[in-house]
């Protein structure tokens, strides 16, 4: 018999998941039917005696091995052994019952982000001017976009989204229909537009998204989009990793904004991103591309959203952003601070320069100092507190006033504190930095065609790349010089098209125009008025760069009828230059 004895060994250990954590979709996938188990007795077997310390076995063998269920934390478990324990079993088993585990339906998983139904897809046809033939328009293109319905019967995308349209449709989630869109307003600066549509089939069932407040960081959020790459809604997740001043590449401005690590790709632009709760905390905008980053977003945040619809109900229409225009300079070296009179009690910032069309150059003075706006005091290095230990530039407390609002300024001057209230007005930019979806300004005159300068026109002259490309005296003018009146614009030769009449000018290529037979030119319209009522024997252009262009008055202007022929231009000038 000894060599008929089974050996008996240690019994195999059951593997344990190393990872013992069980998340809330984790709990409504368990299989049901194990959760039952736990507490339930089979009906074709007796319930043990909870007095006897063995358990009773039927015959004779090994026991029935039992799978052993971890519900040493449940309360019902709890409640058993405290029954037992005072021999009451029968009615311990009587007074639990099964747990019935819910499984989720699909409609309430599908529902992860709410208000994710008035996520639309944005589809339009932009048609943009030719600046560089400012007399003609570049073939049209279509691209997609998202927006999302807000209350009022409208719709929110981004600006960029719709830019210089020629017809705008939207597709709600699930539909297969493209409803016409009309456009109410485009915010340039901030990267906002507002649309609507006339069809009330469109509304049916939609129910507008709820604007939530600021988010901090680290708080997560959510983007719902189309971008590119598929026809149906795309959700990805992510935190606040920053929230700064920003620069809006399309704007061209500097405002509020949050960066967040979800990717946001093209056909993202204009989407909502909604915070935990499900309520809206902005709208994708823009993305950071660069060989050293990976997944940088930025959000245009509820403030400035709340500001650009306000502006609209308010005004009925979009006024912009106000500015305070001033170039300043911190205040952060003492040898500086001490030389202008600071104490070290008093901070603030230094202004350069102000710009002579804005309201409070005939209040303000170079080299004042800033001391507070709006009864917010600034730091010497421009910022201002924000949230608990946070600050932020004090650019964002102007952008949160509206153009023609007041607001008051204190400044030093020669050791005195003065108080100002200044209007706060839009920024007039010498080069602009949009045309505001006008057609292009232009004038022609025996072929020397004159336009004004623009962003969009460098762009269009040098490409992506103007800011290294564009000639020198332009990017000059660009960065630091000031427009001295609001009518004012830079007046440049664009090209020449060559003729009889022109020889020797042919290489004249964007060179600003300073003068016409020895009056100062303004503006465009200026000049072509100047132009076209001129009786002098000669039209003579002082130009940049110390050049002259002379030309017989009757031969230049009978000139310029062929030539227009010749190239097919339907005008000499532009409709805006004829009223």
């Amino acid at each position: 018999m000894g060599d008929n004895k089974r050996k008996r060994g240690p019994k195999p250990k059951t593997p344990v998941a190393e990872d013992t954590n069980i998340t809330t979709m984790d709990i409504q996938y368990t299989n049901p039917t194990t959760a039952n188990d736990a507490v339930s007795v089979p009906a074709n077997e007796t319930a043990t005696d909870p007095s006897s310390s063995q358990p009773s076995r039927r015959g004779r063998g090994r026991p029935r091995k039992t799978e052993k269920l971890n519900i040493a934390a449940s309360p019902e478990r709890r409640s058993l052994r405290h029954a037992d324990q005072n021999g009451d079993g029968g009615h311990a088993l009587a007074v639990v019952s099964e747990p019935q585990l819910m499984v989720p339906s699909w409609e309430n998983v599908a529902r992860v982000v709410p208000a994710m139904e008035a996520v639309v897809k944005v589809f339009c046809v932009h048609t943009e001017p030719n600046l560089s033939l400012p007399w003609q328009r570049k073939r049209q293109y279509s691209s997609s976009s998202s927006g999302f319905v807000i209350g009022g019967r409208r719709v929110l995308t981004n600006a960029h989204s719709v830019e210089h349209h020629t017809q705008v449709k939207l597709k709600k989630r699930g539909s297969e229909t493209k409803y016409l869109a009309t456009v109410l307003a485009i915010g340039t600066e901030c990267d906002i537009a507002m649309l609507t549509v006339s069809d009330d089939e469109f509304w049916e069932g939609v129910s507008p998204v709820e604007f939530g407040e600021l988010p901090a960081l680290q708080d997560a959020v959510t983007v719902v989009g189309y971008p590119i790459g598929g026809d149906t809604i795309s959700v990805t997740s992510g935190v606040v990793s920053r929230m700064e001043i920003l620069s809006y590449v399309h704007g061209s401005t500097e405002l509020l904004g949050l960066q967040i690590d979800a990717a946001i790709n093209s056909g993202n632009s204009g989407g909502p991103a909604f915070n935990d709760k499900g309520k809206c905390v902005g709208i994708a905008f823009q993305s950071l591309k660069h060989e050293d980053v990976e997944n940088i977003g930025y959000v245009i945040p509820t403030p400035v959203i709340m500001h650009f619809i306000q502006d609209y109900e308010k005004n009925g229409e979009y006024t912009g952003f106000p500015v305070i225009g001033v170039e300043w300079q911190k205040m952060e070296n003492p040898d500086l601070r001490t030389s202008i009179g600071m104490r070290t009690d008093q901070k603030g910032v230094r202004i350069r320069r102000i710009e002579p069309t804005a309201p409070e150059s005939h209040v303000l003075k170079p080299s004042d100092i800033i001391l507070s706006f709006d009864g917010v005091n600034i730091a010497n290095d421009g910022t201002v507190p924000f949230r608990h230990g946070e600050r932020i530039g004090f650019s964002y407390l102007v952008s949160q006033k509206y153009t023609g609002d007041n607001a008051l300024v204190k400044v030093l001057r020669n050791s005195e504190i003065l108080e100002y209230s200044i209007k706060l007005s839009t920024h007039k930019r010498l080069i602009p930095a949009h045309i505001n979806g006008k057609p292009p300004s232009y004038y022609i005159i025996a072929g020397f065609v004159f336009a004004a300068v623009s962003v969009p026109y460098l762009r269009s002259e040098y490409g992506k790349d103007y800011e290294f490309d564009a000639p020198v005296k332009l990017l000059d003018k660009h960065l630091h010089s000031m427009a001295q009146s609001i009518d004012e614009q830079l007046v440049v030769v664009s090209q020449v098209l060559v003729a009889d009449i022109n020889i020797g000018y042919e290489d004249i290529v964007n060179t600003q125009v300073l003068a016409f037979n020895g009056k100062p030119v303004n503006n465009l319209k200026n000049l072509a008025s100047m132009v076209e009522n001129c009786d002098d024997e000669y039209l003579k252009f002082d130009l940049e760069y110390d050049q002259m262009v002379v030309l017989q008055t009757k031969t230049a202007k009978a000139a310029t009828l062929d030539i227009l022929l010749t190239h097919c231009i339907p005008s000499a000038m532009s409709d805006d230059l004829k009223s």
